[in-house]
Protein backbone atom coordinates (compact mmCIF):
# COMPACT_ATOMS: atom_id res chain seq x y z
CA UNK A 1 0.00 0.00 0.00
CA UNK A 2 2.52 2.72 0.44
CA UNK A 3 3.94 1.85 -2.83
CA UNK A 4 0.54 2.73 -4.45
CA UNK A 5 0.78 5.84 -1.89
CA UNK A 6 3.76 6.77 -3.68
CA UNK A 7 2.70 6.67 -6.24
CA UNK A 8 -0.42 8.28 -6.71
CA UNK A 9 1.19 11.28 -5.05
CA UNK A 10 3.86 11.53 -7.43
CA UNK A 11 1.22 11.59 -10.19
CA UNK A 12 -0.35 14.46 -8.53
CA UNK A 13 3.54 16.46 -8.05
CA UNK A 14 4.14 17.10 -11.73
CA UNK A 15 0.79 18.60 -13.10
CA UNK A 16 0.51 20.13 -9.51
CA UNK A 17 4.28 21.92 -9.85
CA UNK A 18 3.28 22.53 -13.55
CA UNK A 19 -0.09 24.22 -12.89
CA UNK A 20 0.99 26.31 -9.64
CA UNK A 21 3.94 27.58 -11.80
CA UNK A 22 1.88 28.74 -14.96
CA UNK A 23 -1.44 30.30 -12.74
CA UNK A 24 0.94 31.97 -10.38
CA UNK A 25 3.56 33.42 -13.60
CA UNK A 26 -0.08 34.39 -15.45
CA UNK A 27 -2.03 36.04 -12.27
CA UNK A 28 1.47 37.97 -11.70
CA UNK A 29 1.65 39.42 -14.78
CA UNK A 30 -1.47 40.67 -15.14
CA UNK A 31 -0.74 42.27 -12.09
CA UNK A 32 2.69 43.92 -13.07
CA UNK A 33 1.10 44.67 -16.38
CA UNK A 34 -1.74 46.51 -14.16
CA UNK A 35 0.98 48.68 -11.73
CA UNK A 36 3.60 49.03 -15.25
CA UNK A 37 3.18 52.64 -15.13
CA UNK A 38 4.34 53.17 -11.90
CA UNK A 39 7.37 51.61 -12.49
CA UNK A 40 8.98 52.62 -16.07
CA UNK A 41 10.84 55.60 -16.33
CA UNK A 42 11.71 56.49 -12.89
CA UNK A 43 14.93 55.14 -13.00
CA UNK A 44 14.69 52.23 -10.41
CA UNK A 45 17.65 49.67 -10.01
CA UNK A 46 16.76 46.17 -10.88
CA UNK A 47 17.29 45.34 -6.97
CA UNK A 48 13.96 47.14 -6.24
CA UNK A 49 11.63 46.16 -9.35
CA UNK A 50 12.87 42.10 -8.43
CA UNK A 51 11.39 43.14 -4.87
CA UNK A 52 8.66 44.39 -6.20
CA UNK A 53 7.74 40.97 -8.42
CA UNK A 54 8.93 38.95 -4.90
CA UNK A 55 6.26 40.79 -2.52
CA UNK A 56 3.70 40.19 -5.19
CA UNK A 57 4.20 36.55 -5.82
CA UNK A 58 2.41 35.07 -2.11
CA UNK A 59 -0.90 37.12 -2.57
CA UNK A 60 -1.06 35.42 -6.10
CA UNK A 61 0.63 32.19 -4.97
CA UNK A 62 -2.56 32.18 -2.29
CA UNK A 63 -5.25 32.75 -5.40
CA UNK A 64 -3.71 29.53 -7.13
CA UNK A 65 -2.84 27.04 -5.04
CA UNK A 66 -6.22 25.62 -5.09
CA UNK A 67 -6.72 25.88 -8.54
CA UNK A 68 -3.52 23.97 -8.92
CA UNK A 69 -4.47 21.61 -6.59
CA UNK A 70 -7.94 21.12 -8.58
CA UNK A 71 -5.82 20.95 -12.15
CA UNK A 72 -3.50 18.73 -10.80
CA UNK A 73 -6.52 16.44 -9.23
CA UNK A 74 -8.39 16.31 -12.58
CA UNK A 75 -5.28 15.44 -14.70
CA UNK A 76 -3.58 12.42 -12.39
CA UNK A 77 -7.11 10.87 -11.97
CA UNK A 78 -8.12 11.16 -15.42
CA UNK A 79 -4.72 10.01 -16.53
CA UNK A 80 -4.90 6.82 -14.61
CA UNK A 81 -8.38 6.01 -15.66
CA UNK A 82 -7.57 6.44 -19.41
CA UNK A 83 -4.34 4.80 -19.20
CA UNK A 84 -6.76 1.68 -17.26
CA UNK A 85 -4.61 1.65 -14.14
CA UNK A 86 -7.67 2.41 -12.03
CA UNK A 87 -9.21 -0.95 -13.38
CA UNK A 88 -6.05 -2.85 -12.83
CA UNK A 89 -5.89 -1.53 -9.28
CA UNK A 90 -9.68 -2.69 -9.21
CA UNK A 91 -9.49 -5.73 -9.87
CA UNK A 92 -6.21 -6.32 -7.49
CA UNK A 93 -8.54 -5.09 -4.75
CA UNK A 94 -7.82 -1.67 -4.27
CA UNK A 95 -10.70 -0.11 -4.17
CA UNK A 96 -10.96 4.08 -5.49
CA UNK A 97 -12.12 5.44 -1.87
CA UNK A 98 -8.32 3.54 -1.02
CA UNK A 99 -6.86 5.44 -3.65
CA UNK A 100 -8.46 9.10 -2.70
CA UNK A 101 -7.43 8.57 0.72
CA UNK A 102 -3.55 9.93 0.49
CA UNK A 103 -4.36 12.79 -2.25
CA UNK A 104 -6.88 13.98 0.88
CA UNK A 105 -4.61 13.48 3.32
CA UNK A 106 -2.06 15.61 1.16
CA UNK A 107 -4.75 18.21 0.53
CA UNK A 108 -5.46 18.38 4.19
CA UNK A 109 -1.89 19.04 5.17
CA UNK A 110 -1.48 21.53 2.65
CA UNK A 111 -4.75 23.40 3.67
CA UNK A 112 -3.03 23.59 7.21
CA UNK A 113 -0.41 24.76 5.35
CA UNK A 114 -2.34 27.57 3.77
CA UNK A 115 -3.73 29.10 6.96
CA UNK A 116 -0.57 29.82 8.32
CA UNK A 117 0.63 31.41 4.91
CA UNK A 118 -2.27 33.32 4.87
CA UNK A 119 -2.01 34.30 8.39
CA UNK A 120 1.38 34.91 8.48
CA UNK A 121 3.66 35.49 5.04
CA UNK A 122 0.90 37.51 3.18
CA UNK A 123 -0.19 40.19 5.37
CA UNK A 124 3.73 40.81 6.04
CA UNK A 125 4.20 40.76 2.25
CA UNK A 126 1.13 42.87 1.36
CA UNK A 127 2.35 45.55 3.80
CA UNK A 128 5.98 45.72 2.70
CA UNK A 129 4.35 45.77 -1.17
CA UNK A 130 1.95 48.61 -0.25
CA UNK A 131 4.94 50.59 1.36
CA UNK A 132 7.58 49.48 -1.29
CA UNK A 133 4.68 51.34 -3.86
CA UNK A 134 3.97 54.28 -1.90
CA UNK A 135 8.18 55.21 -1.80
CA UNK A 136 7.85 54.67 -5.83
CA UNK A 137 5.06 56.59 -6.23
CA UNK A 138 6.87 59.78 -4.61
CA UNK A 139 9.79 58.92 -6.51
CA UNK A 140 10.21 61.40 -9.42
CA UNK A 141 10.82 60.69 -12.92
CA UNK A 142 14.36 60.20 -14.10
CA UNK A 143 15.91 64.01 -14.79
CA UNK A 144 17.03 63.66 -17.77
CA UNK A 145 17.79 66.73 -20.74
CA UNK A 146 16.72 67.33 -24.34
CA UNK A 147 18.04 69.29 -26.90
CA UNK A 148 15.68 71.44 -28.43
CA UNK A 149 12.68 70.32 -25.86
CA UNK A 150 11.38 72.45 -22.79
CA UNK A 151 12.37 70.08 -20.26
CA UNK A 152 10.37 70.28 -17.12
CA UNK A 153 13.03 70.72 -14.29
CA UNK A 154 10.99 71.12 -11.29
CA UNK A 155 6.96 70.08 -11.79
CA UNK A 156 5.26 73.24 -12.82
CA UNK A 157 7.81 75.62 -11.64
CA UNK A 158 10.71 75.77 -13.51
CA UNK A 159 11.49 74.44 -17.43
CA UNK A 160 14.35 75.17 -19.60
CA UNK A 161 15.30 75.23 -22.78
CA UNK A 162 18.66 73.95 -24.49
CA UNK A 163 19.51 74.66 -28.37
CA UNK A 164 22.50 71.78 -28.25
CA UNK A 165 24.20 69.86 -25.02
CA UNK A 166 27.93 69.42 -25.31
CA UNK A 167 27.93 65.70 -25.15
CA UNK A 168 30.69 64.23 -22.91
CA UNK A 169 30.67 67.99 -21.02
CA UNK A 170 28.45 69.61 -18.65
CA UNK A 171 28.13 72.34 -21.14
CA UNK A 172 24.92 74.00 -22.96
CA UNK A 173 24.66 76.49 -25.88
CA UNK A 174 21.73 79.08 -26.43
CA UNK A 175 20.07 78.13 -22.92
CA UNK A 176 16.69 79.96 -22.05
CA UNK A 177 15.09 79.17 -18.73
CA UNK A 178 11.40 79.58 -17.73
CA UNK A 179 10.95 80.45 -13.85
CA UNK A 180 7.01 80.19 -13.04
CA UNK A 181 7.63 79.72 -8.97
CA UNK A 182 6.39 82.63 -7.74
CA UNK A 183 2.71 83.61 -9.34
CA UNK A 184 3.31 86.91 -8.82
CA UNK A 185 6.24 87.20 -10.78
CA UNK A 186 7.50 85.51 -14.33
CA UNK A 187 11.02 85.05 -15.03
CA UNK A 188 12.31 84.15 -18.46
CA UNK A 189 16.22 83.85 -18.38
CA UNK A 190 18.45 83.56 -21.26
CA UNK A 191 22.50 83.17 -21.26
CA UNK A 192 24.24 82.17 -24.75
CA UNK A 193 26.24 78.94 -22.94
CA UNK A 194 25.92 77.73 -19.56
CA UNK A 195 27.06 74.86 -17.25
CA UNK A 196 25.35 72.22 -15.58
CA UNK A 197 25.98 70.38 -12.58
CA UNK A 198 24.56 68.25 -9.24
CA UNK A 199 24.85 69.31 -5.82
CA UNK A 200 27.35 67.12 -3.67
CA UNK A 201 24.08 65.09 -2.49
CA UNK A 202 22.68 65.14 -5.53
CA UNK A 203 19.24 66.86 -4.31
CA UNK A 204 19.73 70.32 -6.15
CA UNK A 205 20.66 71.30 -9.38
CA UNK A 206 23.41 74.06 -10.27
CA UNK A 207 22.62 76.20 -13.64
CA UNK A 208 25.72 78.88 -14.53
CA UNK A 209 24.79 81.35 -17.81
CA UNK A 210 27.07 83.04 -19.14
CA UNK A 211 26.47 86.49 -21.52
CA UNK A 212 22.76 86.73 -21.28
CA UNK A 213 19.66 88.50 -20.04
CA UNK A 214 16.81 88.13 -17.21
CA UNK A 215 13.23 89.34 -18.55
CA UNK A 216 10.36 90.11 -15.52
CA UNK A 217 6.99 90.78 -16.06
CA UNK A 218 4.23 91.47 -13.36
CA UNK A 219 0.68 90.03 -14.33
CA UNK A 220 -0.94 93.24 -12.22
CA UNK A 221 1.60 95.14 -14.53
CA UNK A 222 1.39 94.14 -17.30
CA UNK A 223 2.44 97.26 -19.40
CA UNK A 224 6.08 97.09 -17.38
CA UNK A 225 8.71 95.35 -18.32
CA UNK A 226 12.07 94.97 -16.53
CA UNK A 227 15.30 94.08 -18.26
CA UNK A 228 18.55 93.09 -16.65
CA UNK A 229 21.92 91.72 -18.40
CA UNK A 230 24.85 89.90 -17.25
CA UNK A 231 27.84 88.21 -17.77
CA UNK A 232 27.20 85.10 -15.08
CA UNK A 233 24.24 84.57 -13.31
CA UNK A 234 24.01 81.44 -11.15
CA UNK A 235 20.52 79.29 -10.74
CA UNK A 236 19.71 76.78 -8.18
CA UNK A 237 16.62 74.66 -8.61
CA UNK A 238 16.06 72.55 -5.30
CA UNK A 239 14.15 69.14 -4.98
CA UNK A 240 15.56 67.45 -8.50
CA UNK A 241 16.94 64.88 -5.94
CA UNK A 242 15.63 61.15 -8.11
CA UNK A 243 16.64 58.21 -5.70
CA UNK A 244 14.41 56.60 -3.99
CA UNK A 245 13.62 57.08 -0.20
CA UNK A 246 12.83 54.04 1.68
CA UNK A 247 10.41 54.66 4.39
CA UNK A 248 11.18 51.97 7.27
CA UNK A 249 8.66 52.91 9.61
CA UNK A 250 5.58 52.42 7.11
CA UNK A 251 2.12 53.28 6.68
CA UNK A 252 -1.27 52.30 8.47
CA UNK A 253 -2.35 48.39 7.69
CA UNK A 254 -5.22 48.11 6.12
CA UNK A 255 -7.38 44.58 6.67
CA UNK A 256 -4.84 42.76 4.07
CA UNK A 257 -2.32 43.45 5.51
CA UNK A 258 -2.89 41.82 9.29
CA UNK A 259 -2.85 39.04 10.93
CA UNK A 260 -5.92 36.89 12.01
CA UNK A 261 -4.91 38.30 15.69
CA UNK A 262 -4.93 41.44 14.59
CA UNK A 263 -8.08 41.18 12.67
CA UNK A 264 -9.68 39.77 15.95
CA UNK A 265 -8.71 42.75 17.87
CA UNK A 266 -9.65 45.37 16.27
CA UNK A 267 -13.12 43.80 15.61
CA UNK A 268 -13.24 43.49 19.75
CA UNK A 269 -12.05 47.32 19.87
CA UNK A 270 -14.94 47.59 17.06
CA UNK A 271 -18.08 46.04 18.98
CA UNK A 272 -17.02 47.88 22.17
CA UNK A 273 -17.14 51.27 20.35
CA UNK A 274 -20.28 49.96 18.54
CA UNK A 275 -21.86 49.28 21.97
CA UNK A 276 -20.72 52.87 23.69
CA UNK A 277 -22.53 54.41 20.80
CA UNK A 278 -25.58 52.94 20.62
CA UNK A 279 -26.09 53.32 24.36
CA UNK A 280 -24.93 57.25 23.58
CA UNK A 281 -27.95 57.06 20.56
CA UNK A 282 -30.16 55.40 23.54
CA UNK A 283 -29.76 58.99 25.53
CA UNK A 284 -30.08 61.10 22.62
CA UNK A 285 -33.19 59.59 20.14
CA UNK A 286 -34.51 56.28 22.12
CA UNK A 287 -36.67 55.79 18.85
CA UNK A 288 -33.69 55.96 16.14
CA UNK A 289 -31.81 53.13 18.65
CA UNK A 290 -34.56 50.74 18.12
CA UNK A 291 -34.33 51.41 14.75
CA UNK A 292 -30.93 50.43 14.61
CA UNK A 293 -30.39 47.06 16.46
CA UNK A 294 -27.09 45.54 17.38
CA UNK A 295 -25.94 42.54 15.47
CA UNK A 296 -24.19 39.91 17.69
CA UNK A 297 -20.85 39.14 16.63
CA UNK A 298 -20.08 35.74 16.68
CA UNK A 299 -16.91 34.00 18.30
CA UNK A 300 -15.75 32.41 14.79
CA UNK A 301 -13.12 30.65 13.90
CA UNK A 302 -11.07 33.46 14.27
CA UNK A 303 -10.92 33.76 18.17
CA UNK A 304 -10.65 29.78 18.12
CA UNK A 305 -7.39 30.16 16.08
CA UNK A 306 -6.11 33.00 18.11
CA UNK A 307 -6.79 30.92 21.24
CA UNK A 308 -5.46 28.16 20.10
CA UNK A 309 -2.08 29.83 19.60
CA UNK A 310 -2.15 31.90 22.59
CA UNK A 311 -2.06 28.22 24.60
CA UNK A 312 0.36 27.24 21.69
CA UNK A 313 2.94 29.92 22.73
CA UNK A 314 2.56 30.27 26.49
CA UNK A 315 2.97 26.18 26.73
CA UNK A 316 6.15 26.84 24.45
CA UNK A 317 7.52 29.78 26.52
CA UNK A 318 7.02 27.58 29.59
CA UNK A 319 8.85 24.57 28.28
CA UNK A 320 12.21 26.95 27.38
CA UNK A 321 11.77 28.97 30.69
CA UNK A 322 14.99 28.41 32.96
CA UNK A 323 13.59 27.04 36.12
CA UNK A 324 13.84 29.49 39.30
CA UNK A 325 17.07 28.39 41.70
CA UNK A 326 15.86 28.10 45.06
CA UNK A 327 15.88 30.93 47.77
CA UNK A 328 19.14 31.24 49.57
CA UNK A 329 19.09 30.98 53.33
CA UNK A 330 16.75 27.73 53.46
CA UNK A 331 13.02 27.55 54.98
CA UNK A 332 13.20 30.82 57.14
CA UNK A 333 13.84 32.78 53.75
CA UNK A 334 10.85 30.88 52.27
CA UNK A 335 8.94 32.66 54.15
CA UNK A 336 6.87 35.39 53.19
CA UNK A 337 7.83 38.45 55.67
CA UNK A 338 5.06 39.86 58.04
CA UNK A 339 3.70 42.89 57.18
CA UNK A 340 1.93 45.06 59.22
CA UNK A 341 -1.47 45.93 58.63
CA UNK A 342 -1.88 49.33 57.70
CA UNK A 343 -4.92 51.82 57.66
CA UNK A 344 -6.68 51.88 54.14
CA UNK A 345 -5.68 55.42 53.29
CA UNK A 346 -8.58 58.43 53.40
CA UNK A 347 -9.83 59.62 50.03
CA UNK A 348 -8.94 63.26 49.12
CA UNK A 349 -11.82 65.26 49.03
CA UNK A 350 -12.77 66.75 46.21
CA UNK A 351 -12.44 70.77 46.15
CA UNK A 352 -15.87 72.65 45.74
CA UNK A 353 -15.77 74.35 42.06
CA UNK A 354 -17.77 77.12 41.03
CA UNK A 355 -18.08 76.12 37.29
CA UNK A 356 -22.13 75.11 36.78
CA UNK A 357 -23.02 71.52 35.59
CA UNK A 358 -23.62 71.27 32.10
CA UNK A 359 -26.96 71.71 30.40
CA UNK A 360 -28.40 68.95 28.72
CA UNK A 361 -29.02 70.34 24.90
CA UNK A 362 -31.56 70.96 23.40
CA UNK A 363 -33.80 69.10 20.63
CA UNK A 364 -32.07 70.64 18.10
CA UNK A 365 -28.78 69.73 19.60
CA UNK A 366 -29.85 66.66 19.86
CA UNK A 367 -30.56 66.01 16.88
CA UNK A 368 -27.23 66.68 15.47
CA UNK A 369 -25.65 64.44 18.04
CA UNK A 370 -27.71 61.77 17.01
CA UNK A 371 -26.59 62.20 13.70
CA UNK A 372 -23.20 62.00 14.81
CA UNK A 373 -23.12 58.83 17.00
CA UNK A 374 -25.25 57.10 14.10
CA UNK A 375 -22.04 58.01 11.67
CA UNK A 376 -19.95 56.43 14.32
CA UNK A 377 -22.21 53.42 14.37
CA UNK A 378 -21.81 53.06 10.62
CA UNK A 379 -18.33 52.93 10.80
CA UNK A 380 -17.61 50.73 13.44
CA UNK A 381 -20.33 48.21 11.85
CA UNK A 382 -18.59 48.57 8.79
CA UNK A 383 -15.05 47.57 10.08
CA UNK A 384 -16.18 44.71 12.05
CA UNK A 385 -17.96 43.16 8.59
CA UNK A 386 -14.86 44.06 6.74
CA UNK A 387 -12.32 42.25 8.86
CA UNK A 388 -14.98 39.49 10.20
CA UNK A 389 -15.38 38.79 5.76
CA UNK A 390 -10.98 38.92 6.14
CA UNK A 391 -10.68 36.47 8.27
CA UNK A 392 -13.22 33.71 7.26
CA UNK A 393 -11.71 34.67 4.02
CA UNK A 394 -8.28 33.37 4.74
CA UNK A 395 -9.51 29.85 6.24
CA UNK A 396 -11.97 29.74 3.14
CA UNK A 397 -9.21 29.91 0.45
CA UNK A 398 -7.35 27.51 2.50
CA UNK A 399 -9.91 24.81 2.66
CA UNK A 400 -10.66 25.02 -0.98
CA UNK A 401 -7.21 22.74 -1.13
CA UNK A 402 -9.32 20.40 0.16
CA UNK A 403 -12.22 21.15 -1.35
CA UNK A 404 -11.40 20.93 -5.08
CA UNK A 405 -9.33 17.14 -3.90
CA UNK A 406 -12.32 15.81 -3.13
CA UNK A 407 -14.22 17.57 -6.17
CA UNK A 408 -11.91 16.57 -8.92
CA UNK A 409 -11.23 12.93 -8.33
CA UNK A 410 -14.64 12.02 -8.87
CA UNK A 411 -15.27 14.03 -11.90
CA UNK A 412 -11.83 12.69 -13.39
CA UNK A 413 -13.11 9.34 -12.60
CA UNK A 414 -17.10 9.78 -13.63
CA UNK A 415 -15.49 10.71 -17.24
CA UNK A 416 -12.16 8.83 -17.61
CA UNK A 417 -11.71 9.24 -21.13
CA UNK A 418 -12.38 13.12 -21.36
CA UNK A 419 -8.75 14.24 -21.74
CA UNK A 420 -6.90 17.33 -21.39
CA UNK A 421 -10.60 18.81 -22.60
CA UNK A 422 -12.67 17.41 -19.46
CA UNK A 423 -9.71 19.51 -17.50
CA UNK A 424 -9.02 22.64 -18.74
CA UNK A 425 -13.08 22.89 -19.20
CA UNK A 426 -13.83 21.91 -15.44
CA UNK A 427 -10.86 23.01 -14.26
CA UNK A 428 -12.17 26.99 -16.00
CA UNK A 429 -15.94 26.58 -14.69
CA UNK A 430 -15.39 25.54 -10.88
CA UNK A 431 -12.65 28.56 -11.11
CA UNK A 432 -15.43 31.08 -11.97
CA UNK A 433 -18.03 29.87 -9.91
CA UNK A 434 -16.22 29.37 -6.93
CA UNK A 435 -14.19 33.19 -7.29
CA UNK A 436 -17.38 35.07 -8.38
CA UNK A 437 -19.18 33.53 -5.36
CA UNK A 438 -16.28 34.65 -3.17
CA UNK A 439 -16.83 38.34 -5.00
CA UNK A 440 -20.29 38.51 -4.38
CA UNK A 441 -20.53 37.35 -0.99
CA UNK A 442 -17.64 39.73 0.11
CA UNK A 443 -20.00 42.83 -1.31
CA UNK A 444 -23.04 41.56 0.15
CA UNK A 445 -21.61 40.70 3.60
CA UNK A 446 -19.64 44.21 3.62
CA UNK A 447 -23.35 45.70 3.13
CA UNK A 448 -24.57 44.16 6.11
CA UNK A 449 -26.82 41.98 4.07
CA UNK A 450 -25.34 38.30 4.33
CA UNK A 451 -23.05 37.09 7.46
CA UNK A 452 -19.32 37.02 6.67
CA UNK A 453 -19.31 33.01 7.52
CA UNK A 454 -21.67 31.87 4.74
CA UNK A 455 -20.63 34.55 2.45
CA UNK A 456 -16.95 33.36 2.52
CA UNK A 457 -18.00 29.35 2.75
CA UNK A 458 -21.12 29.13 1.25
CA UNK A 459 -19.01 28.22 -2.15
CA UNK A 460 -17.16 25.36 -0.29
CA UNK A 461 -19.93 24.30 1.42
CA UNK A 462 -21.60 24.12 -2.20
CA UNK A 463 -19.05 22.21 -4.35
CA UNK A 464 -18.28 20.22 -1.01
CA UNK A 465 -21.72 18.76 -1.19
CA UNK A 466 -21.24 17.95 -4.70
CA UNK A 467 -17.86 16.46 -4.40
CA UNK A 468 -19.35 14.14 -1.76
CA UNK A 469 -22.44 13.15 -3.73
CA UNK A 470 -20.12 11.84 -6.38
CA UNK A 471 -17.48 9.96 -4.19
CA UNK A 472 -20.43 8.06 -2.51
CA UNK A 473 -21.75 7.30 -6.36
CA UNK A 474 -18.10 6.34 -7.45
CA UNK A 475 -19.12 2.46 -6.72
CA UNK A 476 -22.29 2.44 -9.36
CA UNK A 477 -20.35 3.72 -12.13
CA UNK A 478 -20.76 1.63 -15.06
CA UNK A 479 -18.41 2.82 -17.94
CA UNK A 480 -19.09 0.92 -21.41
CA UNK A 481 -17.85 1.14 -24.51
CA UNK A 482 -19.73 4.73 -25.13
CA UNK A 483 -18.35 6.45 -22.91
CA UNK A 484 -19.50 7.05 -18.98
CA UNK A 485 -22.45 6.05 -16.94
CA UNK A 486 -24.29 9.39 -17.78
CA UNK A 487 -23.84 8.52 -21.30
CA UNK A 488 -25.16 5.56 -20.94
CA UNK A 489 -28.43 6.76 -18.95
CA UNK A 490 -28.69 9.56 -21.86
CA UNK A 491 -28.51 6.74 -24.70
CA UNK A 492 -31.25 4.62 -22.63
CA UNK A 493 -33.66 7.27 -22.37
CA UNK A 494 -33.14 8.65 -26.36
CA UNK A 495 -34.11 4.73 -26.76
CA UNK A 496 -37.38 4.79 -24.51
CA UNK A 497 -38.53 8.05 -26.37
CA UNK A 498 -37.79 7.07 -29.70
CA UNK A 499 -40.93 5.12 -30.57
CA UNK A 500 -43.31 8.20 -29.71
CA UNK A 501 -41.06 10.76 -31.41
CA UNK A 502 -41.29 8.50 -34.67
CA UNK A 503 -44.99 8.07 -33.80
CA UNK A 504 -45.66 12.08 -33.41
CA UNK A 505 -43.30 12.67 -36.76
CA UNK A 506 -45.22 10.14 -38.73
CA UNK A 507 -48.63 11.87 -37.68
CA UNK A 508 -50.15 14.17 -40.68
Amino acid sequence: MRIITRYVLREHLGPLVFSLSALTSLLLLNYVAKRLGELVGKGLPWKVIAEFLLLSVPFTFAMTMPMAVLVATLHAFSRMAAENEITALKATGVSIRRLMRPVVLAASVLTLVMVWFNDQVMPRTNHALSNLGNDIARKKPTFALREQVINEVSPQRIYLRAAHLVRGSDRMRDVTIFDLSDPQRRRTIRGDSGLLALSSDGSDLHLTLFSGSMTELTPTEPMRLQRLFFRTNFVRVRGVDNRLERDSVGGVKTDREMTICELQRRVGRSHEMRDRAWQELKGYDSVAARKWPLKEVPAGLGSFYCRLRAFAFVRAARAEAPPRPPPAGGALAQAPAQIPAQAPPREPTKPRTLVPEPTPPDTAGRAVLAEGVKLQLGEAQRIIDGDEVEIEKKFAIAAACLVFALLGAPIALRFPRAGVGMTIGVSLGVFGLYYVALIAGEALAKRSMLSPFWSMWGANFLLLAIGAWLTVRLGTEGTTTRGSETLERLHRVRERLAPFLGRRGAAP
